[in-house]
Formats: structure tokens, C-alpha cells, sequence
């Protein structure tokens, strides 16, 4: 995109960074999202998650954890998706305490927790033997 001079977008990039996902690329995908705000196309609640499960993906949980910390201080709202990936990244971690202060904090954001949601704070703690 760069290369050919077009101006990339939120949409393209988040595709990008979604393809790059599924595909395997997790470095790209990453580097992807931290382009995104240097092109001033800021990333979205969307680009953030995909960027979430890549790091879930990788087992890199602290970078998951970051990486939704900086949606909620760019002001973006993170939905389900977003919890429910980061609480995923605090079982891979060993995280209990994390994903059951995710859990709390759900509440405060105004996010509605789903099934998925609660069975991913569950299993966190029953791999924790919590």
C-alpha cells in the first residue's frame, strides 16, 4: 500500500492485520497495527482486537493485556470481543487475578459479558486451580 502511494484506512489495514492473523504472520500483523497510527489512521476497537488475538495466539499475553490498555487510553471503547480475547491471554499467562480483574472491569465499560466471556474467566481459573 505504502509503496504504491495509496492512503491506507482504517478498513484496509485492520484487513491487513486480520489476514496477516489468520495467515500465520504474527510479527507483520503487529507491525501492521503500530504503522497504522504513524500514517495517521489511528487503530479502531477492531484493528486493537485482531492485534489482542495475535498476541493471544503467540502466547504473549503481557503484550495482549498492553495492547487493550492502550484502546482504553485512546478513548476507544472495547467491546466483548476484545475482553473475551484478553481474558483468554491472562489463561495462557497464568493470569487469574488479571482475568478476574478484567472480569470487574467489564462492568465499568459499560460492555455487557457474555457466556463466552464468563467461561473464558472460568477456565482461567480452574487452569489456575483457583
Amino acid at each position: 500500500m505504502w509503496e504504491a502511494k495509496l492512503e491506507p484506512t482504517v478498513v484496509s489495514c485492520s484487513a491487513g492485520i486480520s489476514a496477516c492473523e489468520k495467515g500465520g504472520h504474527r510479527q507483520q500483523a503487529l507491525s501492521l497495527l503500530s504503522k497504522m497510527s504513524q500514517v495517521a489512521s489511528e487503530p479502531n476497537v477492531i484493528s486493537c482486537s485482531s492485534g489482542i488475538r495475535v498476541c493471544v495466539k503467540g502466547g504473549q499475553w503481557q503484550q495482549a493485556l498492553s495492547l487493550l490498555g492502550e484502546i482504553c487510553g485512546a478513548k476507544l471503547e472495547p467491546d466483548a470481543l476484545g475482553y473475551n480475547v484478553a481474558i483468554s491471554a491472562c489463561e495462557i499467562g497464568g493470569q487469574w487475578q488479571q482475568a478476574l480483574s478484567l472480569l470487574s472491569e467489564i462492568r465499568e465499560a459499560k460492555v455487557e459479558p457474555d457466556v463466552i466471556i464468563y467461561n473464558a474467566g472460568i477456565s482461567t481459573c480452574e487452569k489456575a486451580d483457583q
